[in-house]
């Protein structure tokens, strides 16, 4: 494990080395790239040195420990080599982590697309409130929130959203919401006072750059409409909305958000990149889907993996049995706790995989 370490801490150590050359200063692209890559590195550069220093200390303790001490001092060396040794354990769990390989897409942008799925216009709400939900909580993150496209119910939900989150590591953090999430409640349209189920489902999709997935224009259908809001009343009288199929694959998006056809166009190619993505990426998986199949799920969005049960406030997370009684928090946006403890089972079954 340290050796695979310290050719991290080498490669960190060549890297400073590269950024001082004035060939490399003056290329942007690769002062871009080795910076990128060092400050991916850092975390275990700076795991490392610690844990150099805190073996050297502990060493040093255990050393002294065999000189003839008077009690007080003795008692003192005792207390010093707990608590070295406590943190050297700690540190190990930390480069254990480090060293897990890094999903490539961890510090992208993300497309989040929420759907109403079962039960009408309770699931419709319930999409709007998911949207909220995330809102907020990119809020917390500092990221920026950009609506893509939207297609609203009659009563003011949502019966699909489309919008992107922009953020350093805003798909490490929301990869994890992907799959159908179930609400138990009672509707605002129910008059029995009945609690109904209803679900909606997220699909969270890294944003893919031109340069990642190359879309030819003979290679796509772009059609234009008129933009439509609830109830699908017109709303535009002028054709702005945007639908581009990518004829090969058959996969669709939309974009009517933006005011004009140029920007909704090249929202909807932005949709588009993504999906053709993740239909790739997700066909690769499957090729693996007998050898691991991850804690917190395959990230399919027909996969139930989270209700919400508004009479008793409580939220269910059924991929690692986490349960929390404060409802109104986490639909206020506060999920860190469960973005945390998903982090940590996915890093805990990686490491159990690798033998790190």
């Amino acid at each position: 494990m340290l050796d695979k370490l310290q050719a991290l801490v080498d490669r960190y150590d060549k890297l400073s080395e590269l950024l001082c050359d004035p060939d490399v200063a003056s290329d942007s692209k690769k002062l871009r790239d080795y910076s990128k890559e060092q400050s991916d590195l850092q975390p275990a550069y700076e795991a490392y040195t610690e844990y150099k220093r805190v073996a050297e200390d502990l060493d040093a303790a255990k050393e002294m420990q065999g000189e003839k001490l008077d009690d007080e001092m003795r008692e003192m060396v005792k207390m010093e080599i707990d608590e070295l040794s406590a943190r050297k354990n700690e540190l190990e769990e930390i480069i254990r982590v480090v060293l897990l390989p890094k999903d490539p897409n961890d510090d992208k942008n993300v497309i989040v697309e929420i759907r109403g799925a079962a039960g009408g216009d309770e699931a419709a709400l319930f999409a709007a409130d998911l949207y909220r939900m995330y809102s907020r909580y990119a809020d917390t993150q500092g990221w920026k929130v950009e609506l893509m496209d939207v297609n609203e119910s009659d009563l003011g939900g949502f019966k699909e959203v489309i919008f992107m989150i922009n953020g350093r590591g805003a798909y490490s953090k929301m990869k994890y919401e992907s799959g159908a999430h179930r609400v138990q409640r009672i509707p605002a349209t129910e008059s029995g006072g009945r609690i109904h189920t209803s679900t909606s489902t997220v699909a969270v999709l890294p944003e893919v750059e031109e340069v990642d997935i190359v879309i030819s224009d003979k290679d796509i259908r772009v059609d234009t409409f008129c933009s439509s809001g609830a109830g699908g009343q017109s709303v535009n009288t002028t054709k702005s909305a945007v639908r581009v199929t990518h004829v090969p694959t058959g996969i669709v998006a939309t974009c009517q958000d933006g005011k004009s056809q140029n920007s909704n166009k090249e929202k909807a190619l932005q949709v588009l990149r993504s999906r053709i993505y993740d239909v790739m990426r997700q066909e690769e998986e499957a090729k693996y889907a007998g050898e691991r199949k991850s804690k917190v799920g395959t990230g399919d969005r027909s996969e139930r993996i989270r209700t919400y049960n508004f009479p008793q406030s409580r939220v269910t997370d059924h991929r690692i049995g986490l349960t929390m009684h404060k409802l109104d928090q986490i639909m206020n946006g506060d999920i860190q706790e469960i973005v945390s403890a998903l982090t940590i089972a996915e890093q805990t079954d990686l490491i159990d995989e690798k033998g790190i």
